[in-house]
C-alpha cells in the first residue's frame, strides 16, 4: 500500500500530459468585419458554441454576436496560423435559419465548413491495469457549403471522405498514403481536400 500515493501521483501526471490547448479559451490577434462594413483589430476571443465573438481594443470590450459579424480572422497562437472564420444561414432546428460562425477550410470544387463543440470522450489507458478515462474534448463537425448556398452537414468519416472524392478516389489515396495523412485529423483533411480541389484547378 506504500506505492499507492506515488501510482496516483503518476496517474495524475499522465492525465495532465492529455490536456489539450483548447483556441477558443486563448485572446488571438485578428480582425472583424461587421455587417455594416466596419473593420475592427485587436485581440480575439471567439466561441462557436454559443456564436460569439469578443473583441479588445486598448482598454474597451466588446461582445458581438454572429448576427452583427460578417467576417473573422484570427491568427490561432495554439497552431500558428491563421485561420478564417464566416458567419453563415444554417438551419439549426426545423425550417429557421439562424447565422452561425463557420471555419472555412478550404474553397473550390468541394467547399469545406468547420465547426468546434466540446464532447466527452472515453480514452484507454494502459498505465494502470489498462483502465478507461472520460474527459472533456474538442470534435470537429464537418459541412459542405453547396453552389446555391446550402450547407449540408457531412458525417466525416473515412468512408464518407472517399466516397465524396470517388471520382479521383485512387489519386487522393495515393497523396493521403505518401504524405501519411489521416482522414481523423482536421488540417489532414484540409491538406486532402486541399489536393482534391487542385486537380480541378484551372
Amino acid at each position: 500500500m506504500r506505492f499507492f500515493p506515488f501510482l496516483l501521483l503518476l496517474l495524475v501526471l499522465v492525465q495532465k500530459g492529455h490536456a489539450q490547448e483548447f483556441a477558443f479559451e486563448y485572446w488571438h490577434d485578428g480582425k472583424l468585419v461587421l455587417e455594416n462594413g466596419d473593420t475592427l483589430k485587436g485581440s480575439i476571443k471567439y466561441d462557436m458554441q454559443t456564436d460569439l465573438v469578443q473583441i479588445q481594443q486598448d482598454e474597451k470590450l466588446e461582445t458581438y454576436t454572429a448576427r452583427k459579424v460578417l467576417f473573422v480572422e484570427i491568427f490561432d497562437k495554439t497552431i500558428q496560423r491563421y485561420r478564417r472564420m464566416y458567419s453563415l444561414p444554417y438551419n439549426t432546428s426545423g425550417e429557421y435559419r439562424a447565422p452561425v460562425f463557420f471555419e472555412l477550410l478550404e474553397e473550390g470544387k468541394i467547399t469545406l465548413l468547420c465547426r468546434e463543440a466540446m464532447e466527452y470522450r472515453t480514452f484507454s489507458s494502459s498505465f494502470y491495469y489498462y483502465s478507461s478515462y472520460s474527459r472533456l474534448t474538442i470534435v470537429y463537425k464537418y459541412f459542405l457549403l453547396q453552389e446555391d448556398g446550402d450547407i449540408t452537414a457531412f458525417p466525416g468519416n473515412k468512408s464518407d471522405w472517399i466516397e465524396l472524392m470517388r471520382d479521383r478516389k485512387d489519386e487522393v489515396q495515393k497523396f493521403a498514403r505518401s504524405n501519411k495523412l489521416s482522414y481523423d485529423e482536421k488540417y489532414h483533411i484540409k491538406r486532402i481536400v486541399a489536393y482534391y480541389n487542385s486537380l480541378f484547378a484551372g
